[in-house]
């Protein structure tokens, strides 16, 4: 069991609309493990498909790669362990992956995601991408803590009702942050919560 509420919170969320041509989502948590190990388990193939999925492809700076059943892109820049920037899904589309390490051995992750607003519509595209990096925290905070045991199928785990409970938590707090960027109207923000409900939560709508 986790404590839905205690893993929201532990996620800080931002929708930026701000550009003319371009929708981002920002996502930032910290957790207790050195900025090394925490770069291992974003970028270790073995590793990665424990709490994430499996990934393949030519995994240096420069190389494509393809998750399954997911997106693919190319790796843009892959500096350890404080930086990895893909594209993801598509050429204009952007994730970066930021690693801040304290003195207490934790580690402070940002992921920021940015995509173009013709593809995003609105700030309201936040709803279809942001419930999805939130359960990737979520996975990666239970993978550090050692709550992942061996045989575990992080796909079944995502499409289970008690992360779909998450989800709809999820759903809420990106929503609130894309009511407070102001960069969409209610109609876009109506329109895209059922589509990430529909997305993220099937069995409990």
């Amino acid at each position: 069991m986790i404590d839905i509420a205690a893993q929201l919170k532990a996620i800080h969320r931002e929708v930026n609309a701000g550009s003319d041509e371009t929708v981002g989502v920002l996502l930032r948590r910290t957790y207790d493990a050195a900025a090394e190990d925490v770069w291992d388990a974003v970028t270790d193939p073995d590793r990665l498909r424990r709490w994430f999925m499996p990934i393949s492809g030519d995994l240096r700076e420069g190389g494509d790669f393809q998750l399954e059943g997911n997106a693919g892109g190319r790796i843009l820049t892959c500096s350890p362990p404080k930086l990895l920037r893909v594209t993801f899904g598509g050429e204009t589309s952007i994730v970066e992956l930021r690693l801040v390490a304290d003195e207490d051995e934790r580690t402070t992750v940002e992921l920021e995601h940015t995509v173009p607003k013709a593809m995003a519509g609105s700030g309201a595209g936040a709803l279809y991408v942001g419930p999805g990096w939130d359960g990737a925290l979520l996975g990666l905070a239970l993978w550090l803590a050692g709550e992942v045991a061996e045989g575990d199928d992080p796909t079944a785990a995502a499409n289970s009702p008690e992360t779909q409970r998450f989800n709809l938590g999820s759903i809420e707090a990106w929503t609130a942050a894309v009511e407070a960027s102001g960069s969409a109207t209610e109609e876009e923000v109506q329109a895209a919560v059922a589509a990430a409900k529909a997305q993220y939560a099937p069995d409990l709508i």
